[in-house]
């Protein structure tokens, strides 16, 4: 049979080639982003309570209700945003189902959305499935900032969303609130939705402060907001997320998320409602990541990369430059084989493949991991 693929440009992601070459030459993991440490032990527990509780049957499409309230609560402690917990809130199967749902609930054939480029590669895929046409704006490099001018430049009577990542994979830079400014200034008076992939939210530095949509009525209202439990409680094989919306639009988003998955993992969901209950637990990750980072960033000094601080996520961009003038894809796959540290290039969040020397190492790794990569980095 000869099936014409809708998805024609689109291969095995980046994250499987690296991680797949990684095991094969027994190299130090730091392409995809996932720890080496496992979940803390009180959460694990809470799961097989649960499960032996008899919690292990379908659970609401919209998500278990205790999770949806917990959400709620810690959406309006550190944000000052409402969420009606029974209309507004939507647990998923991960961050990535998320983004799939919201985008479908918006982007029509013939429709434009805008992406930011290093952009996370679900993004255009879904947008193509749809029917619609990404548009790229890339990001200033080497600081990653938006260019907004050309932002405002891009928009059409067709554009019908813009997708926003902060803190932001590969980068790891950080929405400011100038920027928020800025997305206040181009959405006014527009139709544009906003979906706003905040997976990372609980992971920024040196004291910055994470500026979610949900904090700003005007954008919330017409914001997809979209978080991750894994990424916050180091469980992403868990595959548990959610969707903050107003309820138009949670409306529009469930329509598309009972068709997807219909309903998420149950005694999973009620461990994290529980787990919530220590708010100590999600408040403290900022903290965490960032020793990990600086610990990350002092172990590599002797080596010839050149280090801009990550701002946020638990990923850190290394130039280079100075060692080879190689592809990205060419010297993330050489270092592999040769040095034993995979990595990932970030040509391939391009659709242009625009390539800046650099690579993005995970280190949301154990310690010890961190060193062994580090002394190898430092010998190439």
């Amino acid at each position: 049979m000869n099936i014409q693929s809708k998805l024609p440009a689109v291969g095995v992601t980046i994250f499987t080639v690296m991680s797949r070459l990684a095991n094969e030459q027994g190299a130090i993991n730091l392409s995809q982003g996932f720890p080496d440490f496992d979940v803390d032990p009180e959460l694990i527990g809470l799961v097989d309570h649960y499960m032996r509780q008899g919690n292990n049957q379908y659970a609401p499409m919209q998500g278990v209700m205790d999770l949806r309230e917990r959400i709620s609560e810690k959406v309006r402690e550190l944000y000052g945003a409402v969420y009606a917990p029974a209309e507004e809130i939507t647990v998923t199967s991960g961050g990535t189902e998320a983004l799939f749902a919201a985008i479908t609930a918006v982007v029509h054939p013939g429709d434009e959305a805008i992406l930011f480029e290093p952009a996370y590669d679900s993004y255009a895929p879904t947008v193509a499935l749809c029917g619609g046409t990404p548009v790229y704006c890339p990001m200033r490099f080497p600081g990653y900032s938006i260019d907004w001018d050309m932002v405002k430049d891009s928009i059409t009577p067709r554009t019908r969303c813009i997708i926003i990542n902060s803190p932001h994979n590969p980068s790891g830079a950080v929405l400011s609130a100038a920027d928020i400014e800025a997305l206040k200034q181009v959405t006014a008076g527009t139709g544009m939705y906003i979906v706003s992939d905040e997976v990372y939210e609980h992971i920024l530095f040196d004291g910055r402060r994470h500026e979610s949509m949900s904090r700003y009525p005007e954008l919330a209202a017409r914001s997809f907001v979209i978080s991750s439990f894994g990424k916050t409680y180091h469980a992403t094989g868990w595959k548990i997320g959610y969707c903050l919306a107003p309820k138009p639009l949670s409306v529009e988003f469930q329509k598309i998320h009972q068709y997807l998955t219909f309903a998420s993992n149950t005694p999973v969901q009620c461990a994290y409602a529980k787990f919530m209950e220590k708010k100590e637990k999600y408040l403290s990750v900022p903290k965490f990541y960032e020793a990990k980072r600086d610990l990350f960033l002092s172990l590599i000094q002797g080596s010839r990369f050149k280090v801009t601080p990550s701002r946020g996520t638990y990923f850190q961009m290394l130039d280079y430059s100075e060692i080879t003038d190689e592809a990205d894809t060419a010297f993330a796959r050489r270092m592999t084989i040769e040095h034993g540290v995979a990595a990932i290039p970030p040509s391939v969040f391009y659709h242009d493949g625009r390539d800046n020397r650099v690579l993005r190492f995970c280190f949301a790794k154990k310690d010890e991991t961190l060193e062994r990569a580090a002394e190898r980095l430092c010998g190439i």
